[in-house]
């Protein structure tokens, strides 16, 4: 599915971060943003993150993520995770064995925070996958 809203903007190709080359020709075109960031529009959400448990994997306070909803989750990813009323930003650890899921875990990107486990009952699911990061510097 297009969508109608796109949002292009000009793109100057791969930016060195090493040693600039003089021979390196300079050119501009344009990129669509939509087709860089989102896999399916009508999974694909934004967010802001508010807090600073991710810090260790550069994921600050104020960012906007990128948040896919159809995405399986797995061991590892980063996710959006809904917990007794209220949403966080944790990367999962998945437990299993013979293919059961026994425990998840949420762990924390920052040694101030504890993980989370996740109690049978507790209110919870995992929202959605994170994608992206907006990385705001100024």
């Amino acid at each position: 599915m297009k969508r109608k809203d796109n949002l292009s903007l000009w793109f100057a190709g791969d930016i060195k971060a090493g040693f600039p080359s003089a021979a390196d020709d300079f050119y501009l075109e344009r990129i669509n943003l939509n087709d860089e960031l989102i896999r399916d529009p009508e999974t694909t959400f934004l967010a802001r993150v508010n807090g600073d448990s991710m810090k260790d994997m550069r994921i600050y306070n104020g960012d906007l993520i990128i948040v896919d909803k159809a995405l399986e989750p797995k061991n590892g990813h980063i996710a959006v995770c809904y917990i007794d009323g209220e949403f966080t930003l944790k990367r999962l650890k998945v437990v299993k064995e013979k293919g059961i899921v026994k425990e998840i875990i949420l762990l924390p990107e920052n040694k101030e925070y504890e993980s989370i486990r996740v109690t049978p009952d507790q209110d919870f699911i995992i929202w959605g996958i994170l994608t992206h990061t907006i990385i705001k510097f100024s």
